[in-house]
């Protein structure tokens, strides 16, 4: 795990093992709309294990006869796991397989229905988790106020090292893409949002070092929770103060690429800063035309709960689409994986 990000509420409490099989990692994808029942496109929940996304579309793809941009899914989710996750298969007028007997290895079809359009990237509303660690040690003590804190505050949104790949060599790939070197699409894909991740991560980790990653500063941009709409800046009124403390607003930072910082003020000067110290990565995205997004800071965590006893810990929450489980366990836990 990342240890070199500051953590927002006084650092891990225990320590454990996680993902020692792929049962001790389990997402649910939390979609927010059901199927249409009918239309070109089969409509399937799928269970994988130990199973990467996209070969998984493959499969599916050539289960049914059809080419693999057929097939839509709203998220990439962890391989090392199981999975449950909605897919799509635009068939058309072709006839479809017996979803419920595929035989893909890791792969279980438990549901299967029709809908009117492809799923695209984003589409989700969320993902639900159950997280087992093993071989637990530390300060369970102070486990029930930690969690009580994280319930209350929500934790910093940072991109997990999922985003970077093994040993970051993603964002090597990034400063491969950068020096002029041309990549396959998908390795480009990856290159590109690690290096806007890295540098979101360090201008978040500012913001967590000085307290004020949940709470305004001068020049801030807000976003509405459970949405990517954002607003500001503007004074920051008691209306606004309120609504930054129920969770309503959060706090963003960039997602670097070209065009005009929507940032002000104290704000804006922070991330110019981050920005220039990390210089090569920041054109390198602006050359690649990404434009100027923006990341809420704080990440609030829903449905949160946990069983712990001697040697073991199950945390259960849901986030929104975007998120990283791993923002959150850190906050509780170092692991080995």
């Amino acid at each position: 795990m990342n240890t070199a990000l500051p953590y927002a509420h006084g650092g891990p409490l225990l320590r454990g093992v996680l993902r020692a099989e792929a049962a001790d990692f389990h997402v649910e994808e939390i979609l927010g709309f059901t199927a249409s029942g009918e239309g070109e496109h089969a409509f399937l929940l799928v269970e994988k294990t130990d199973a990467n996304t996209e070969w998984v579309a493959r499969r599916l793809a050539q289960a049914a006869g059809v080419a693999p941009l057929a097939v839509g899914f709203a998220g990439l989710k962890d391989r090392h796991a199981v999975t449950r996750q909605h897919f799509t298969v635009h068939l058309a007028a072709k006839p479809a397989p017996d979803w419920m007997s595929l035989d893909i290895a890791g792969v279980n079809v438990i549901t299967a229905t029709r809908h009117h359009r492809k799923l695209k990237r984003g589409a989700h509303r969320g993902n639900r988790f159950r997280i087992h660690l093993r071989e637990v040690e530390g300060d369970s003590a102070h486990l029930a106020a930690r969690l009580a804190v994280i319930g209350e505050r929500g934790v910093p949104n940072y991109f997990g090292e999922q985003r970077f790949g093994r040993d970051r060599h993603n964002l090597a790939l990034a400063e491969t893409l950068f020096a002029g070197r041309r990549l396959p699409r998908e390795q480009r894909g990856f290159a590109l949002s690690a290096a806007r991740a890295e540098l979101f991560n360090a201008v978040l980790a500012l913001r967590v070092s000085d307290a004020t990653w949940d709470r305004a500063r001068d020049g801030e941009v807000w976003m509405l929770d459970g949405s990517n709409a954002i607003f500001g800046p503007e004074s920051f009124t008691d209306a606004l103060a309120q609504r930054l403390a129920s969770g309503d607003i959060h706090p963003t930072g960039p997602l670097w690429g070209r065009g005009i910082v929507r940032s002000q003020a104290d704000v804006r000067a922070l991330e110019l800063a981050v920005v220039q110290a990390r210089a090569s990565l920041a054109r390198g995205l602006e050359r690649a035309g990404l434009e100027q997004e923006r990341r809420a800071l704080r990440l609030r965590v829903d449905a949160l709960t946990c069983a712990a006893d001697a040697h073991a810990l199950t945390v259960g929450f849901e986030l929104r689409a975007g998120a990283f489980a791993t923002t959150v366990l850190r906050e509780l836990c170092e692991w080995n994986a």
